[in-house]
């Protein structure tokens, strides 16, 4: 999660009425999520999707709260019973370390779930300040995973990777750079699995404004893990390398629309800023990105029991009138009505056509646009803006 070697750390618009890749993985029947496994986990319920935020002062909770936040993720030094305390307060649930005090709350509805570290598979800084070793390897996380399910296998663990899960030049993994074989290895290291890549604020040219390993990174972790296991990712909105890089409010749409396009099936916002001075909070002190960052949420918890369902396999697709822009679009059926995702994958602007199948619709919705477009033939054609983000309902 954090963002270099060195950091310290790291709608009701449906609401009843209205959600040609197929990577995400069919809930399960019944009205439940996957998390119906664990007894102490996340909420079961398919109006549940958990959006989280990193390893942030439980003070804050209701704020985030506010902004459709409803996990936290790492807890700074704790859990102690003053941070359990208050998140309890705020009604915010945590993914936090299995020390003591988490093992003395093992009734305790706040705790949802154990962390185990974050970024086992990059290099590990040596003792003494003397530079940097090999990442921890699969085999010790899978035992340290193993040992957080003994005490406790009443809720999931969480492990988080870094960028090398979507780039595989990353030289952030040292001298298993180059190697995403181990990845699968790692993926059986935890019950849900997560990673975190920050294109639009990243220091590396490869990666710099090229959002579309965000989802390049979902599909190939999807791929790794197992077919039912939660895969999550983590979203970017502060300056995290330097004072003039940021993702802009549209962009992180973008970003939170093609993770869950891809596969994802939980996120975890990045708020950390460490220029032009270190914000643990930044997100709460930017009004316009906070504001997008609660409506983008408020979306998705309206949206939740569309998500939550299977996919449908080639349901639609989409061609772009410029080649170059790649779009990537998921479709789900819900409740009688066909829901299609549609993301763009790169920051040029597009006509596009989309095509059902078997579609005999003749209007749709766009959600959040105010607007429909007209169905002919079982297609219709809208415009996308550079990282364009539409989703359509149609009845």
């Amino acid at each position: 999660m954090k963002p270099t070697l060195i950091a310290i750390g790291c709608l009701a618009l449906i609401a009843g009425a209205c959600a040609s890749d197929s990577h995400n993985p069919a809930a399960p029947e019944g009205g439940t999520t996957m998390y119906d496994r664990w007894q102490h986990g996340p909420p079961t319920g398919t109006d549940y999707f958990p959006i989280a935020v990193w390893l942030q002062d439980p003070a804050n909770a209701a704020r985030y709260r506010d902004a459709g936040i409803n996990l936290y993720v790492g807890l700074w030094d704790g859990p102690t019973e003053s941070q359990l305390s208050a998140l309890a307060a705020a009604g915010m649930q945590v993914i936090c370390d299995q020390n003591s005090v988490g093992l003395r709350h093992l009734a305790d509805p706040v705790i949802v779930g154990w962390m185990r570290g974050d970024e086992p598979d990059n290099a590990q800084a040596l003792p003494d300040n003397k530079g940097w070793g090999p990442p921890i390897v699969p085999d010790t996380v899978v035992a340290q995973y193993q040992r957080i399910k003994a005490a406790d296998p009443s809720r999931p663990t969480l492990l988080n990777l870094g960028q090398g899960v979507a780039w595989d030049e990353y030289v952030g993994r040292g001298v298993r750079t180059g190697h995403p074989e181990d990845y699968p290895a790692y993926a059986r290291a935890a019950d849900i699995v997560s990673f975190d890549i920050y294109p639009a604020a990243s220091e590396y040219p490869q990666i710099a404004a090229n959002l579309w390993y965000v989802a390049r990174g979902v599909q190939r972790l999807r791929q790794w893990a197992a077919a039912d296991q939660p895969v999550w990712n983590c979203i970017e909105v502060g300056r995290i390398y330097a004072a003039d890089r940021q993702a802009t409010p549209k962009q992180v749409r973008a970003e939170v629309w093609m993770s869950l396009i891809h596969g994802s099936t939980g996120l975890v916002y990045f708020v950390h800023e460490w220029y032009p001075k270190f914000n643990e909070h930044a997100l709460l002190d930017d009004p316009a990105m906070l504001a997008e960052v609660t409506a983008i949420n408020s979306q998705i918890h309206a949206l939740a029991p569309v998500l939550n369902s299977p996919t449908v396999a080639d349901g639609a697709t989409v061609t772009p009138a410029d080649a170059s822009v790649p779009l990537a679009a998921m479709t789900k059926q819900y409740d009688g009505a066909t829901y299609i995702f549609v993301v763009s994958l790169r920051g040029t602007a597009t006509a596009a056509t989309v095509a059902l199948t078997g579609s005999r619709h003749t209007t749709a919705e766009v959600l959040g646009e105010n607007r429909g477009v007209s169905v002919q033939q079982g297609a219709f054609s809208d415009t996308f803006e550079p990282w364009g983000v539409h989703l359509y309902c149609l009845r």
